[in-house]
């Protein structure tokens, strides 16, 4: 019997770990350290050190995170903000948290990102910043958003929550705009043992302010400046993500070999695989290939043992939550064919160049088979 490969594999990557995890955790249980505390604040330090930003604040989630930088920012009841509908939704939720519009713009065929040169369009008087994913792993086109911001006296803000240790032009991203964010959920390549998230700047009174906002808006225990939030990242998930991030180097470059096998493996298939931007080192948090066929092909793989996965098969204007922005199908064609088209195929750092080649047979038997 050909044993059954998993879309993701999280107990392989534990096992590796698992000793040094355990010591981590007996600590921390004995210090007593459960939100917050010295763990959480040496992650900050070594997370913002390994990014190359000047402050990182942990938080209990990479939602919480985004509403924050939206809140730093000032942005508000009435204003817009212009992001991608190719996205998980958190993205516009924060958005939507602060009682703005998420004002969407299409995304790149090839990198499925925002289309730098669909942005300066979607800008109105009430446009309060510019909210880029760096989706999949793969880099935004940073320099052209940049200098549209620049031109329109815009912050940007890195939805970064799937992209730990992905490259723009050589520079790690997280610190090309005014806020970062990034999302420690998991099955993110630097993934916490439940909910996480951070927030990066290099502008110390954002940074003072976002750690009052996630205490309940305090610096002074029982006294509030402003509205707060319970947004604490625990002990326990600062202290394994201490450990993890000393490898998460070195499991990029494994994704990247994964990526890299499935190029040369199904090239010349009919499936249009990802391509990285010349700019661009993609982290490869997933590997989508896009067909017609999709959900034929899906059935077809998991049939055959090998999971696989949809990120996302409903363009967030289309979502019911916000049929009240009146967008309807064909509002922005190149999400929507996306959409229709992308199936996630298993890509972690411990997965065997035997496993790869199965899968990629599985694929091409699909195709045969017309």
């Amino acid at each position: 019997m050909i044993p059954k490969i998993p879309y993701l594999d999280l107990p392989a990557q534990m096992r590796g770990i698992r000793q040094e995890i355990d010591a981590v955790i007996a600590r921390t249980l004995d210090n007593c350290s459960f939100c917050l505390g010295p763990d959480v604040a040496q992650f900050e330090k070594d997370f913002a050190r390994f990014c190359g930003a000047e402050h990182c604040v942990a938080f209990n989630s990479g939602t919480s995170a985004l509403h924050v930088a939206m809140l730093l920012l000032n942005v508000g009841r009435g204003d817009e903000v212009i992001t991608t509908p190719s996205s998980f939704v958190a993205t516009s939720w924060a958005i939507s948290y602060v009682g703005a519009k998420p004002v969407y713009v299409d995304v790149d065929d090839a990198t499925f990102n925002l289309d730098p040169a669909l942005v300066e369009r979607a800008i109105t008087p009430r446009t309060r910043a510019l909210l880029p994913v760096h989706l999949y792993g793969h880099p935004a086109d940073l320099d052209p958003l940049l200098a549209i911001a620049r031109k329109h006296k815009l912050p940007l803000v890195e939805d970064a929550a799937q992209a730990h240790a992905a490259k723009y032009k050589g520079k790690m991203v997280g610190t090309f705009g005014e806020i970062a964010c990034f999302s420690f959920y998991p099955g993110k390549n630097l993934g916490a043992y439940g909910e996480g998230g951070a927030l990066l700047t290099n502008n110390a009174a954002y940074a003072a302010r976002a750690r009052a906002l996630r205490e309940h808006g305090s610096t002074q225990r029982y006294y509030h400046d402003e509205v707060g939030f319970n947004y604490r990242m625990e002990g326990i998930q600062g202290a394994v993500l201490g450990v993890k991030l000393k490898f998460l180097n070195d499991w990029t470059r494994e994704r990247r070999r994964v990526a890299h096998r499935y190029h040369e493996l199904l090239a010349g298939t009919p499936l249009q695989l990802p391509r990285e931007a010349g700019c661009a080192e993609s982290a490869y948090h997933l590997y989508v290939v896009r067909h017609p066929r999709r959900d034929e092909l899906k059935q077809y793989l998991e049939t055959n043992g090998v999971g696989c996965a949809l990120h996302y098969p409903l363009p967030l204007h289309l979502q019911k939550c916000y049929a009240h922005l009146g967008h309807q199908p064909g509002s922005f064609p190149v999400a929507e064919k996306i959409a229709r088209e992308c199936l996630s195929l298993p890509i972690y750092p411990e997965l065997t160049d035997a496993q790869i080649q199965r899968v990629v047979e599985v694929i091409r038997d699909f195709f045969k088979k017309g």
